[in-house]
């Protein structure tokens, strides 16, 4: 995998179905859009403006530590939603730059799990780092935002292919460390130096690495949750193959029963050509008897 790689896979753009890119893109427009309608909602409704940020965001952001013993879900759900469109905006195009890598690299499968595990491994750094002394560990209200996830991508990109290049034109290209160290400088920006938030941000990395380490040891991280989804898929729709092999072993079974009562197949399909050919009713008493008596045995 730590091979050098100088074109870009943008010209390659799959399916939604196998991009898991564009799948968390959407996912995180919608939960953007969600969780601000639901704002606009309850203050249309007649709430007060401090209602929603007092009984709906603490149930959805990272929590101060003294509360996340009572809110552990937040895990799960505070990486898909941000405080505003320009935050949400930039976050998608490092997403994209990164996340396109990744896939390329490793497959759609990775990504999605990578990306989730690093926002509950980014939380538990957050909240763990309040136990730190010092007010630069204290928490800052409530914290929401996919920064955890994208950084994994970003350190997972730079893992695998450390020589990878942004090609912007036929002659000019950019090394993915550049732009890596830009928006690692941004996101530490962005954090205000605040330790937790850092910490937050460390929580990612450290996935985004281990992940890439696990893959080329062998070990796919990743694969578990769509194995699951193949397995429920097969229950409810059985596999064509399997059905398939399923009726030759049933007619077969049928055939050998026909041979040992005396029919065969050539008997047996020159009766259906003749009532292709000339109707149910051409056919004499025996070619019916012996018609009714392997369809008796076919539905044994």
């Amino acid at each position: 995998m730590n091979t050098a790689h100088k074109r870009s896979p943008l010209s390659s753009i799959p399916g939604y179905s196998k991009n898991a890119v564009l799948q968390l893109i959407i996912a995180s427009g919608v939960g953007f859009i969600s969780y601000h309608l639901i704002r606009v909602i309850t203050v249309l409704g007649g709430a007060k403006m401090s209602f929603f940020g007092e009984h709906f965001t603490p149930n959805l952001a990272l929590p101060p530590w003294q509360a996340f013993g009572s809110k552990v879900w937040t895990l799960a759900t505070y990486g898909w939603t941000h405080n505003g469109f320009w935050e949400l905006f930039s976050n998608m195009i490092w997403l994209y730059a990164f996340g396109v890598i990744v896939q390329t690299l490793i497959g759609y499968k990775q990504v999605i799990p990578l990306f989730v595990y690093a926002l509950i491994m980014g939380g538990l750094f957050y909240e763990l780092s309040q136990l730190i002394p010092g007010e630069t560990f204290m928490a800052r209200g409530y914290v929401i935002g996919a920064q955890a996830g994208i950084v994994a991508l970003a350190v997972a990109a730079l893992t695998l292919a450390p020589n990878y290049r942004f090609h912007l034109a036929p002659t000019f290209s950019i090394p993915i460390a550049v732009i890596a160290i830009i928006f690692f400088a941004l996101m530490v920006m962005n954090s205000d130096l605040h330790g937790a938030s850092l910490f937050l941000l460390l929580g990612g990395a450290v996935t985004g690495f281990t992940y890439v380490k696990l893959l080329q040891s062998g070990f796919k991280p990743g694969t578990w949750p769509y194995d699951i989804f193949a397995k429920l898929d097969r229950m409810a729709s059985p596999d064509e193959k399997q059905l398939r092999e399923k009726n030759s072993r049933k007619r077969n079974s049928v055939l050998n029963k026909m041979q040992d009562r005396g029919f065969t197949q050539n008997r047996i399909d020159e009766i259906l050509e003749k009532i292709h050919q000339k109707g149910y009713n051409a056919l004499t008493n025996e070619e019916k008897e012996i018609l009714m008596k392997a369809s008796k045995d076919n539905e044994s």
